[in-house]
């Protein structure tokens, strides 16, 4: 989204030296190659499934000419020592995107013998991703063998990136060295950062003579980064590096790519000037939008106009004006926000623009300013404290991608300076949906009374907040057979059994999303959830909460535990009882776990029976308030989450009473 905004510092004060053309194409590492040293492997390494010995990465920014120009040098060394690294390695892609060309590509594979074959233009294949139809070339590697060596070098050209750019240095496998070095011209200062316990780099000025400065970071023995680790975000513990352009000696520029110069830039980019033509078209768009009291369901029915009359196509560049989507039907990032802030407008409804990133993708820095880390926009109400994502027709005010939730954004807030609007950029936390609004509510009755051995079940499922978005918003856009499919493989996994007397949904569809709780309602036999033992029943009362899933955990947690999102669940189940039954065990559904975290209860799990007129019944409530969990309380939180895979065991033992 970042480049819709792009009226940002043009990459021309680069060539701002004393002379120009002080470079040519022969960058630092442009005849880099394959060399006949050797790797030592660590003993303590000997036995892993795959090693990265060496992984160097090599970036110059070169001002050729008139333009400037970025290289980039990938060269990295595997050790192969299973079955499944060879199978991984077997396809070594080249890379390509479209804004970069490749110079070099080597591979060679080294043999356990030291046998060296390296491969040519013959072995290079081509497939076809199936679903986006890109066509992809990479090495096919043959002969690989426990104990080989794949070696790779590509060097490429590229757009320079230097509004910040994030190098990842922690991988699911060992690392034995890594470095990472950017040159660049002495004229340029950068500004950089390690993350993570990773080693801090190091700034050699002229170090390729007296134009070409080198930024250079060297790190060894990099433990994995657990890639299995349930709820967990990688991203935010991996051991990155970050840099960016932060200064011009030659022109006088400094503290470049600042937020509030790019919070401005994006305020006057949103807000462009109207004139009558474009008022009337807005006039007449927001003249059948329903008028609402209430500040949120105003917003949620502007949000519904939009959505549900212009489709969001991000490379849609027909509209010459933001009013053509109403009559195009179709609008681009830029487009759509235009819109949005063009109605809200109209409404008086006060915003504040939030630009952001995903949490388990990008890991956001308040002190270090990059526009990788904003690229992403929400749309923020003071007035109830609720935020929309403005181009995803999948989400409704209070929702939007958890992603965004329980992280930094920069909020652009208009202000008025010597009588000229402008925006303001404040960096803030944005609150993600609290647990009251993503809760559960399950409702279980089973009627024994009329046969003991094959009790009616009627169970009724409230959905709401994230646990009901993929069921309302699917039944837009499949076919009604295939939604009831859909519907029957969900009743499933409550009934236990193909079969059911009724089902009923109630608010499926996207208009209901965020405002009313998606609601399914089963009938169906339970004969498939009693044995007999004799006299006894038993009665497989757990698994009717549904199947849940058991958090494993084999080896040492490394990871802190971070959930999507805050969710309660409450559970009642009433069971009547057969005539002349009388429960054995109730005390089974007694379970109680927690976590605490500063003196509160960050989670927990209670369940209790009790019987009352031959009516056993079972009440239960789960809770996670917060979405970070330190390693501290781990076990804790493992018993907590595990909790209803320990209630799917529960079976209840009915005994006939004697005479």
């Amino acid at each position: 989204m970042n480049k819709i905004f792009n009226k940002s510092i043009s990459l021309a004060f680069l060539i701002f030296t004393v002379g120009q053309n002080v470079y040519s194409q022969n960058f630092e590492f442009n005849n880099y190659g394959f060399s006949d040293s050797t790797d030592a492997i660590p003993p303590a390494l000997a036995n892993a499934n795959e090693v990265i010995l060496q992984r160097n990465i090599k970036t110059e920014i070169a001002v050729v000419g008139d333009t400037v120009k970025q290289y980039y040098l990938l060269h990295e060394k595997i050790l192969i020592n299973s079955d499944n690294a060879i199978e991984r390695n077997n396809k070594v892609y080249i890379p390509f995107r479209m804004d970069e060309s490749l110079l070099s590509s080597k591979v060679r594979v080294i043999l356990k013998n030291g046998k060296s074959t390296e491969l040519n233009i013959s072995d290079i294949k081509e497939e076809t991703n199936s679903e986006t139809g890109y066509k992809y070339n990479y090495f096919a590697v043959t002969g690989l063998e426990k104990g080989a060596i794949i070696e790779k070098i590509f060097i490429l050209e590229e757009i320079p990136d230097l509004n910040g750019k994030t190098i990842d240095l922690q991988r699911s496998q060992p690392v034995v060295h890594t470095s990472f070095e950017l040159i660049f011209p002495a004229h340029l200062g950068f500004k950089f950062k390690s993350y993570n316990g990773l080693s801090d780099a190091n700034l050699l000025e002229k170090a390729y003579g007296e134009s070409k400065s080198r930024i250079l970071l060297t790190a060894d023995n990099i433990d994995p980064l657990p890639t299995d680790e349930t709820y967990s975000n990688e991203s935010a513990h991996s051991k990155i590096f970050r840099y960016k352009l932060d200064s011009n000696l030659a022109s006088g520029e400094g503290d470049l790519y600042n937020y509030q110069d790019y919070a401005a830039m994006v305020y006057d980019n949103l807000y462009p000037k109207t004139d009558k033509k474009t008022e009337t078209l807005v006039t007449s768009f927001i003249s059948n939008i329903p008028l609402a009291s209430d500040p949120t369901e105003q917003i949620r029915n502007i949000e519904y106009k939009i959505k549900s009359t212009i489709s969001y196509n991000k490379y849609f560049e027909e509209n010459s004006n933001f009013t053509d989507a109403i009559t195009s039907r179709q609008a681009n990032d830029l487009d759509m926000l235009r819109l949005y802030l063009a109605v809200f407008k109209r409404f008086n409804i006060e915003n504040q623009i939030v630009m952001t990133s995903k949490r388990y993708q990008v890991l956001f820095d308040k002190d270090f300013e990059t526009l990788e880390q904003i690229g992403d926009i929400l749309l923020y109400f003071p007035a109830c404290k609720k935020y929309i994502q403005p181009t995803a027709i999948e989400y409704r005010i209070p929702l939007f991608d958890f992603n965004y939730g329980d992280n930094l954004g920069l909020f652009i807030i208009a202000k008025e300076v010597d009588g000229i609007k402008t925006g303001v950029g404040e960096i803030k936390k944005i609150d993600i949906p609290d647990g009251n609004v993503t809760h559960d509510v399950t409702d279980i009755e089973v009627d024994f009374s009329k046969d003991a051995e094959d009790p009616e079940v009627h169970t009724t499922h409230t959905h709401r907040g994230y646990s009901a978005l993929y069921y309302q918003v699917i039944k837009d856009y499949v076919p009604d057979d295939r939604y009831k499919e859909i519907m029957d493989e969900i009743a499933m996994n409550f009934t236990q059994n193909p079969g059911y007397k009724s089902l009923k949904t109630s608010n499926d569809g996207s208009k209901y999303l965020g405002k009313e709780p998606f609601i399914m309602d089963v009938t169906f036999d339970g004969n498939e959830l009693i044995q007999k033992a004799g006299d006894n029943i038993l009665f497989n009362a757990g698994v009717l909460i549904g199947r849940q899933m058991e958090l494993y955990q084999a080896d040492k947690r490394v990871l802190p535990v971070e959930m999507n999102f805050p969710h309660y669940y409450t559970r009642n189940i009433k069971v009547i009882l057969p005539s002349g039954y009388t429960v054995q065990n109730p005390e089974v559904f007694d379970m109680k776990h927690s976590v605490t975290l500063d003196g509160k209860e960050a989670a927990g799990w209670v369940s209790s029976a009790k019987i009352e007129n031959n009516i056993l019944k079972v009440t239960n409530y789960e809770f996670y308030n917060v979405i970070h969990f330190p390693l501290s309380v781990f076990d804790d939180y493992k018993k907590v989450i595990n909790a209803a895979a320990d209630f799917n065991k529960i079976v209840v033992v009915l005994s006939k009473n004697k005479n």
